[in-house]
């Protein structure tokens, strides 16, 4: 299991500050939506600079046309990030045609596809979906797993279900992760790294337990030591 820290600071400074602090340590950094929206491709080759052996998620969960899906994974190509993930509820023949378009790229980024959002409860994701998150959870983890994508962002919950009707090396990441039972916030599913673990997820996404301690390199140290 590998920890990705989000970087999910007001500003660019703030989070180059938290970069700096754990530069030293062998994780990955997830650039999100607000990020990238404000801070943009600079943003990632600042990255890069503190330190080059860090990996970067570029979290902006694609969702749109099959063509235009495939059109904008085709540019993340030339941004030198390591993962990144689109909506797996754009349908099979979206995600296939991001597959397809970007199979020739040499060393391409792991894809991943979004199953349900972490800060779903089960009655507002059945509002949406009209199934119970377990059940669509693990038709979408089938689908991205038969259209050729690399693994989902799931919750803790649901990666070892997944894992068993796709394929154990089928990759889960798994946001919404209180690494020592801190306050869940605006996430309804949530786990602690133990639980992570037992559930076989290979990515956790640590945010706010990190950037709001008073030393985040320490608690990245205590995470590390737990995996």
């Amino acid at each position: 299991m590998e920890l990705c820290v989000a970087l999910d600071l007001p500003t660019k400074q703030e989070n180059l500050d938290l970069i700096h602090k754990i530069k030293d340590y062998d994780v990955w950094l997830k650039v999100g939506l607000r990020t990238y929206i404000r801070d943009g491709e600079d943003f990632l080759l600042a990255i890069k600079k503190i330190n080059p052996d860090f990996k970067i998620f570029l979290d902006l969960k694609l969702y749109d046309i099959p063509n235009t899906m495939a059109d904008a994974a085709e540019s993340i190509m030339g941004l030198g990030v390591d993962m990144f993930n689109i909506h797996a509820s754009a349908g099979k023949r979206a995600m296939k045609e991001v597959m397809e378009r970007i199979s020739s790229y040499e060393n391409r980024p792991i894809v991943l596809a979004v199953t349900a959002l972490t800060s779903f409860s089960e009655e507002e994701f059945c509002e949406v979906y009209e199934k119970s998150i377990a059940t669509k959870a693990d038709q979408f983890a089938k689908d991205a797993y038969d259209s050729g994508l690399d693994g989902v962002v799931c919750s803790a919950y649901e990666s070892e279900s997944i894992k068993n009707i796709t394929s154990k090396e089928f990759m889960t990441l798994t946001p919404g992760i209180r690494p020592f039972g801190e306050d869940a916030g605006d996430q309804q599913r949530v786990a602690d790294v133990e639980f992570a673990l037992n559930a076989q997820v290979d990515f956790i996404v640590v945010g706010r337990p990190i950037y709001r301690a008073q030393n985040p390199a320490t608690v990245v140290e205590k995470i590390l030591k737990k995996l």
